[in-house]
């Protein structure tokens, strides 16, 4: 174990993040998986697309989030007539009591620790643009002036997968800017139940603040120092080179693929894994981290080919034979 990162600070934070998901839980019901995933997001300091249908609590999400990680949240809705300035802010003329005259920055919502873009493929690629420098180097310029952001500072965006009308499919190079895509289904019936109880009464529940902002940094800190052994930091090459068609090393289902991932999403599974390992109170990640977040990871970073498309062939389905080569006896669906 490397003296940068003690057990005892590892299990103390696994214990601490254990109580963040219980009080996150109480609030955003029946979505543990989603959950799961977002807080491996936070933890590697990456940013989540979250892809579901109206009304299945994404927003409910990032504002439980922000009151358990103590994060100062906002929230921009996309929509087409939005403008960049409307995100970063912009330089204001202000005329002072004794008549002189300057300039102002009123910063936008993006100056925040934990931004909401509602349904930002609705806006247009100009405006989605603005969004890229804080995702990537987190800050951002106006009127020439480079202007940071946090740490800590992430992005979860919203997206609806069945309205095409009136939006603007995300760019590859924007795509690449989040950690993971994460899919937000319908909750089992004994899960809406508890969700129909909990919020048609007179009272809601509450989300206690279990972490701060500094907390959150630590945290990202430690899983940049947790070991990642040699098996598990092969199996990331293999899987992430197995999906890049006409690669010596790409799997037999990777022809389907018009092209893959690139070395971003190997950093990602390598900072996500360790995340993973955290959340469920493991001091090492294994081979079933690197099969549990390859679809998370991947699916946003591929595309297929038109002859695929047409034989009905999926992404899940490619990823889902790229596991069993790479990986094989580990569940692919852990």
């Amino acid at each position: 174990m490397a003296a940068s990162a003690p057990i005892e600070e590892i299990e103390a934070l696994a214990e601490k993040l254990a109580a963040a998901r219980v009080a996150i839980d109480q609030r955003f019901i029946g979505q543990e998986r989603v959950v799961e995933l977002v807080l491996t997001a936070l933890l590697s300091g990456g940013h989540a697309l979250l892809v579901g249908l109206p009304g299945l609590g994404k927003t409910l999400l990032v504002d439980t989030l922000s009151r358990v990680m103590g994060l100062d949240a906002g929230r921009i809705q996309f929509t087409p007539d939005l403008m960049p300035a409307d995100i970063l802010g912009s330089e204001v003329l202000e005329t002072a009591a004794d008549g002189t005259r300057a300039f102002r920055f009123v910063p936008g919502p993006v100056f925040c620790q934990l931004l909401m873009a509602d349904e930002i493929n609705r806006a247009s690629p100009r405006t989605q643009s603005a969004l890229l420098q804080a995702m990537a180097e987190r800050e951002v310029t106006v009127a020439g002036v480079h202007r940071p952001l946090g740490p800590p500072f992430h992005v979860l965006a919203t997206q609806n997968p069945i309205e095409q009308e009136g939006t603007y499919p995300l760019p590859e190079a924007q795509l690449d800017r989040f950690l993971l895509q994460i899919d937000v289904d319908y909750p089992e019936r004994a899960a809406e139940r508890e969700i129909l109880l909990a919020t048609t009464g007179v009272e809601t529940r509450a989300a206690p603040a279990v972490f701060a902002a500094p907390d959150l940094v630590a945290a990202q800190r430690l899983v940049r120092a947790m070991p990642v052994g040699e098996g598990v930091l092969e199996a990331i090459l293999d899987v992430v080179r197995a999906c890049r068609p006409g690669t010596p090393e790409a799997a037999p289902a990777a022809e389907a693929l018009a092209w893959g991932p690139g070395p971003r999403a190997a950093q990602a599974l390598m900072l996500g894994v360790r995340a993973r390992a955290l959340l469920r109170g493991a001091l090492v990640p294994g081979p079933e981290d690197v099969a549990a977040l390859a679809r998370p990871v991947l699916s946003h970073r591929m595309a297929m080919g038109f002859a695929a498309r047409a034989r009905g062939e999926t992404l899940s389905g490619v990823i889902e034979a790229v596991l069993a080569q790479a990986l094989p006896g580990t569940d692919v669906a852990a």
